[in-house]
């Protein structure tokens, strides 16, 4: 366990080096933080912490900087989360509340988290299986073909377009739509099967198996893909951390294109809890000179979905875990209120 006073200096290394991006010595640390001793006893902790792990010396004639294992420290027990101002509140919540739909808000957030934390910003769109259904429409497209949409307690919409067996009349789809909606509104998914088994009774021989086909079709709408929509921006503020990366940011780069890679770093969307993942603690190799800060967001009480950033380990984390809760909490006020 490390004493106050190494923990001050490797805080006040942490700050220097996120601030400046040059290697961190003892007469800096002695010049900008009042740490109480004198270079001298800073140079013995800083030696003390390089032994343990915590700072590396990257040249022979150069200071100090954190390695994976301070940040580490650094976000567990020394940082607090750097609270938003009044005015990046408001910003927040003006800037989102004009959003029209769910795709709007999304689109919205993950620009907002890029240009609040100057990271590259991922969100991850609210999971069909965790959503209630708010309302199914049923639009004729042509005497044989309608259209199944369907619209969730989260915003979320999803559509589908289906050939049925024979001529559907607007009665026919107005007793079907009536009859769904006054079953399934308001029910999660995995109740829908049981709601709607019978539904077909009351229709005749000749309506049944039109019926029973948008049945089949909201069914198959219902099932949960196994790849869930993630969205990102910010990927062009990488290359201001150009001498953050030991070699290139292709690396990183590759892996921001691939899907399950962001929904890994993000982490389990049901956790509402932040997660802090440092340089190698990140599995994927690509993503070793990086940090993803994520949380959950949700209606109410429950967690849909998981947005965060992503970026070197030289990062402003109090900053950087601010906003992404502050975004996090306004994103679920508006999911609530929709």
């Amino acid at each position: 366990m490390l004493d106050d006073r190494k923990q001050d200096v490797l805080r006040a290394i942490v700050q220097d080096y996120v601030a400046t991006q040059e290697p961190v010595g003892s007469k800096a640390l002695a010049d900008r933080h009042n740490l109480g001793v004198s270079p001298a006893t800073i140079r013995n902790d800083m030696a003390a912490l390089e032994e343990e792990g915590y700072i590396t010396q990257p040249h022979t004639s150069a200071g100090r900087v954190p390695t994976d294992k301070g940040y580490r420290l650094f976000v567990d027990r020394l940082a607090g989360v750097k609270p938003l101002s009044g005015a990046e509140r408001r910003a927040i919540q003006t800037f989102l509340a004009g959003a029209v739909d769910l795709d709007d808000v999304v689109g919205r957030t993950v620009r907002l988290l890029a240009q609040l934390t100057h990271q590259v910003a991922v969100v991850q769109y609210p999971s069909l299986t965790r959503s209630t259904i708010r309302h199914v429409e049923l639009l004729t497209l042509a005497p044989t073909r309608v259209m199944l949409v369907l619209i969730t307690s989260t915003g979320r919409v999803e559509q589908r377009v289906m050939d049925t067996s024979g001529p559907v009349g607007e009665n026919l789809l107005a007793d079907v739509r009536a009859r769904l909606n006054s079953r399934i509104t308001g029910k999660r998914f995995a109740e829908v099967p049981l709601l709607v088994q019978d539904l077909t009774e009351p229709f005749t021989a000749e309506e049944r198996p039109i019926v029973a086909g948008i049945l089949a079709t909201l069914l198959d709408t219902l099932v949960e893909h196994k790849e869930e929509k993630v969205v990102l921006a910010g990927t062009a503020n990488l290359t201001r951390f150009g001498m953050d990366f030991p070699n290139t940011i292709r690396p990183v780069l590759e892996a921001l294109e691939e899907h399950v890679v962001l929904l890994r770093l993000l982490g389990e969307a049901t956790d509402p809890g932040m997660v802090v993942r440092i340089g190698h603690e990140n599995m994927h190799e690509g993503l070793a000179a990086t940090s993803v800060v994520a949380v959950g967001y949700g209606s109410g009480q429950e967690t849909l979905a998981k947005l965060g950033v992503l970026g070197p380990t030289r990062m402003d984390y109090p900053g950087t875990m601010g906003a992404v809760r502050a975004v996090a909490r306004y994103v679920g006020q508006i999911l609530a209120e929709s």
